[in-house]
């Protein structure tokens, strides 16, 4: 259990939120992917909280949430918000935030050793890469000494799949590629890696289908559903999370980007069994996670 969460006392669980601001106020993305992003989310308030105002905000929920950066520098130029400034933060919010960390697969053998030392020394309980956004395939053998620790660690990878709203709308989408989204792409990573559990972010949209299958034929992929409002989910997606997906699909929101009272009260709106929707909210992260009741 992690020290400080009680489960019992949640309503759910948040597996997919961002830090996009760091305590020195620098911004994880460049100025034009930013506004880009807030144009496709809608976001009137283009104000990012900052780490303690998350866990205040989740707290206030009664919800716990995994929150991560993202360090695509290599293609941005940008550095990231500090792994270790979600790390620290989750010391200090150890009742709502479960750190993750984020690393380029382009710093290579740094990377590796970045990632040994943020599990072991800094807590750190899991892996957030956004292929587009990082400009690499996950299938790309320059990853793989990065997969291999995560694997030895035992903590989850968390891919980004399918259309990305930074970059939308801007000219050229900001240079942000989606070919590099492919869930299919991650299907050989899962292959390669049997031992490495894999998230597989958001509906995947133009591939779908291709996740779906991925994840019902590999035992180590699982989906999170954040990035869209739920009413908004593919039909077969739904028909999977209610049946063979129903230990494998978890709530995700996408915060700041798309609130959990939005996907919330969205989501309440889905034909869902209840015994499965307690699943998706809190039970599946939980085991993935390593949580339990107390």
């Amino acid at each position: 259990m992690t020290a400080g969460l009680d489960l019992d006392a949640l309503t759910a669980i948040d597996v997919h939120v961002h830090a996009e601001v760091s305590s020195q106020g620098g911004a994880s993305l460049p100025g034009e992917l930013e506004e880009a992003s807030n144009a496709y989310f809608r976001i009137a308030d283009t104000r990012r909280p900052t780490l303690g105002e998350i866990a205040a905000y989740y707290r206030e929920r009664r919800m716990a949430c995994v929150v991560f950066t993202v360090d695509a520098e290599a293609a941005s130029g940008r550095p990231p918000v500090p792994n270790e400034e979600v790390a620290e933060a989750a010391a200090e919010h150890p009742d709502v935030i479960i750190p993750f960390a984020s690393i380029d697969p382009a710093r290579g053998r740094a990377g590796v050793r970045q990632a040994r030392r943020l599990a072991t020394g800094h807590g750190v309980r899991g892996f957030k890469f956004h292929p587009s956004v990082q400009a690499f395939f996950p299938n790309d053998r320059s990853a793989y000494p990065l997969y291999e620790v995560i694997e030895e660690l035992g903590v989850p990878a968390v891919f980004h799949t399918g259309q990305t709203g930074i970059g939308a709308g801007a000219p050229g989408g900001g240079g942000i590629r989606l070919k590099y989204s492919n869930p299919m792409l991650i299907d050989d990573v899962a292959a390669d890696f049997p031992g490495l559990t894999i998230i597989l972010a958001h509906p995947s949209f133009p591939w779908q289908d291709e996740a779906l299958a991925v994840a019902t034929h590999k035992p180590g992929v699982h989906i999170d559903l954040s990035g869209w409002s739920p009413k908004y989910f593919p039909p077969q997606l739904v028909h999977y999370a209610n049946s063979l997906l129903q230990d494998k699909v978890m709530f995700g929101s996408d915060y700041p980007l798309l609130t959990p009272d939005r996907w919330l009260a969205d989501f309440d709106g889905l034909p869902i069994k209840p015994a499965v929707r307690e699943k998706i909210l809190k039970l599946n992260a939980a085991r993935l996670l390593g949580l339990s009741a107390g």
